[in-house]
């Protein structure tokens, strides 16, 4: 079954040749990606509750099975990794000792009957969470304010991209993926306001992550990580 997987991946990505030069691990189910700033490395979260420590050129460096979670977020911190949970939760890994915490988001079940998470990212002390949707007047984020025996929405914040799948914060900005879209938003969270967005290859965009180098991640469910540099993406209103 495995020889198989990877001969069924080897020929989806042999026909998509402008994004295999970009392909810098293979990891089945890929669903976020982060940016570990102190040891210039990055995570990779995939949905049967697996994560990959990997450095920037792709080099798995671990692999752990944490539980039969659908993990679709990640967010690297110094002493522990931050993970969203699909159906509603908050799983955090002691970085060392892999020690698990599982936290239920509390008035979850009010904004997502029919959508799940897709995605997280950390600004200040807070949490954001992506609502997925495929309904414009749907799409969402939710602030988070994280405890140790909870999670807390503190708002919401409607930004109308749809299939809203991945994100990360960098420089101020939030770098939102869509992946029926096939696209990069680049957001303002003060302003409520897209200011660029980008075009993106063709793949089952799941995750984003951006390094300290200029360099831009993308997790692809179908089972690659790839590496861009920012500029080489087309920016534009």
């Amino acid at each position: 079954m495995k020889r198989f997987f990877t001969l069924l991946i080897s020929f989806f990505f042999a026909g998509c040749s402008s994004t295999s030069k970009h392909i810098i691990s293979k990891i089945p189910e890929a669903s976020d990606i982060s940016y570990c700033a102190n040891k210039k490395t990055l995570v990779v979260a995939n949905d049967e509750g697996k994560f990959y420590e990997i450095t920037v050129d792709g080099k798995i460096l671990s692999e752990n099975y944490l539980g039969k979670y659908d993990l679709e977020g990640v967010v690297c911190e110094e002493e522990r990794f931050v993970f969203a949970v699909e159906n509603g939760y908050i799983l955090t890994v002691d970085r060392h000792t892999l020690q698990q915490n599982l936290i239920p988001i509390k008035n979850m079940e009010d904004i997502s009957k029919k959508h799940g998470i897709e995605g997280i990212t950390k600004i200040g002390n807070d949490y954001i969470i992506s609502i997925q949707s495929q309904d414009k007047d749907d799409a969402m984020l939710a602030i988070l304010s994280l405890l140790d025996n909870e999670a807390i929405i503190k708002s919401t914040i409607s930004h109308g991209i749809i299939d809203s799948s991945g994100m990360d914060y960098k420089d101020n900005k939030l770098y939102i993926v869509s992946d029926k879209k096939d696209k990069l938003y680049i957001y303002d969270l003060k302003n409520n306001e897209i200011l660029q967005k980008a075009d993106l290859p063709a793949i089952a965009t799941e995750g984003v992550a951006l390094d300290d180098e200029g360099n831009i991640f993308f997790a692809d469910d179908s089972g690659a990580v790839l590496k861009y540099k920012l500029k080489e993406l087309t920016l534009h209103n």
